[in-house]
């Protein structure tokens, strides 16, 4: 007799009524995952329903008890609660959402993290500083350039290291162009999540195009752990300008046939217009940053509010939004890319001759010619790269602006060659409580874009 007839056939014994209910509770109390698992309205307090909507640490208790959650009278045989995720494709990893549903409308959303968890923070005690940038480098994967940077920028500023003017422009050429990538990716994905199956075939066409100028450098497409405390591991390639040039020259008018393709598309804009709006006070107490926080019309970019390498010797605009819905998401990420053409244009014009890493022995390698003729350049990077180098004890943080928004590093140093502390602000770990704001009373076909328009990378949010 199958399963499906046992339970079926309860009625004409009870007894297997109370084992369907006893293994039902053994299930339940497998698979319950604590404070993350979203729990039936009945059960849940006013402050915790608040939390569940939106309301924050920064907005006080009394306040968010108020927050108008119970603006929906319903009852509990009116709702459901479902998963979405974390097997779900267009929530762009492995997130898991939990929604409250009556009918297609979305009262609550509880995003569930933890199923890519790596511990990167806690495998970078293990490695010296030399090591550490293969181990951030795999944090956000599709700009895996940015976190070497930040990382980089945290050791050397512990160290007060100085580091030679062409390092720094080719630092800043290659994070730009990791910027145009991650923004392609995401232009191609969110097409896809919206049904332009086109955009993702056009998206990954140019992210290809990008790659294979980033593997001519490093070696490598992605994951590069080329950008290291003290410079970058090598000098650009012969050809590198002319590719460059051609990667500027080519962008924009790519960059107008998405326009022609989304922007004006009519289907496309009901999808997007009004939809999973989030004010810029709820942004803010939400610590959201990136075009989540610029698509409220605050102009909040790092590299113009709180300038880092050479962002202040070269002309580019903040883009911003007006109303914080999905499409201002959109157009921001849509012409930053033009932006970051602009800034490489100007990059590639001021690229200065000299040295690309540090001229310091205790921190960079020497030469490979070097270790071919001299004995005590071989000791040196082999005690270079077996030992590391030690770092002045202390501790700092260090942010830079991402794709998804502000990355930070913070470092503690006990003056070894490893990290006694290493944390990472991962912009799409924070950008992630946005979600129940931006998902409220909007309905549950229109999730799928409001979660591409937050554009989360897993792998940095369960580091």
């Amino acid at each position: 007799m199958s399963r499906v007839h046992d339970i079926r056939s309860k009625n004409e014994n009870p007894g297997l009524e109370e084992n369907a209910d006893r293994e039902r509770v053994i299930l339940l109390s497998e698979t319950f995952e604590g404070t993350q698992e979203m729990t039936e309205r009945s059960g849940t307090g006013a402050v915790e329903l608040a939390k569940q909507y939106g309301a924050t640490l920064r907005v006080p208790e009394s306040e968010a008890i108020d927050l108008d959650v119970d603006e929906v009278p319903v009852g509990e045989d009116q709702t459901m609660i479902i998963n979405m995720g974390p097997q779900h494709p267009s929530t762009h990893g492995v997130l898991r959402i939990m929604m409250e549903l009556e009918g297609e409308t979305v009262l609550r959303t509880k995003p569930v993290i933890g199923y890519l968890h790596t511990g990167m923070e806690k495998t970078a005690e293990g490695l010296t500083y030399l090591q550490g940038s293969t181990n951030v480098t795999r944090m956000d994967y599709l700009s895996p350039l940015h976190n070497e940077l930040v990382f980089s920028l945290a050791v050397e500023s512990l160290m007060d290291l100085e580091i030679p003017p062409r390092a720094t422009w080719i630092r800043m050429l290659l994070v730009e162009l990791n910027r145009i990538s991650s923004h392609i990716m995401w232009m191609a994905t969110n097409g896809m999540d919206l049904g332009s199956t086109s955009m993702m075939i056009y998206g990954f066409r140019e992210r290809e195009f990008i790659l294979t100028f980033l593997e001519k450098v490093t070696g490598l497409r992605m994951n590069h752990n080329f950008i290291r405390p003290g410079g970058v591991a090598a000098d650009l390639p012969d050809g590198w300008y002319d590719d460059v040039v051609l990667i500027c020259e080519t962008l924009p008018p790519r960059v107008a046939e998405y326009q022609e393709l989304l922007t004006g598309q009519p289907i496309f804009r009901q999808r997007v217009d009004g939809v999973g709006i989030i004010t810029q006070e709820q942004a803010l107490a939400l610590s959201a940053t990136g075009p989540i926080l610029r698509s409220t019309g605050l102009p909040w970019d790092l590299r113009k509010t709180m300038p880092y390498l050479y962002y202040d010797q070269v002309d580019f605009d903040v883009i911003v939004g007006s109303v914080g819905d999905t499409y201002d998401r959109y157009s921001i990420r849509l012409n930053e890319i033009l932006e970051s053409v602009r800034i490489i244009e100007q990059i590639v014009e001021l690229m200065p001759e000299g040295e690309y890493k540090a001229i310091d022995g205790k921190v960079t390698p020497p030469p490979r010619a070097r270790i071919d003729e001299s004995m005590e350049a071989l000791i040196h990077h082999f005690k270079l790269f077996t030992e590391g180098f030690k770092v002045p004890a202390g501790e700092n943080y260090v942010a830079i602006e991402s794709p998804r928004g502000e990355l930070g590093c913070y470092i503690v140093s006990d003056g070894s060659a490893r990290p006694y502390r290493l944390h990472v602000r991962a912009p799409s770990f924070v950008n992630l409580q946005s979600l129940p704001v931006l998902l409220h009373g909007g309905l549950i076909a229109d999730a799928i874009a409001v979660i591409s328009s937050v554009d989360p990378v897993m792998g940095e949010v369960d580091r």
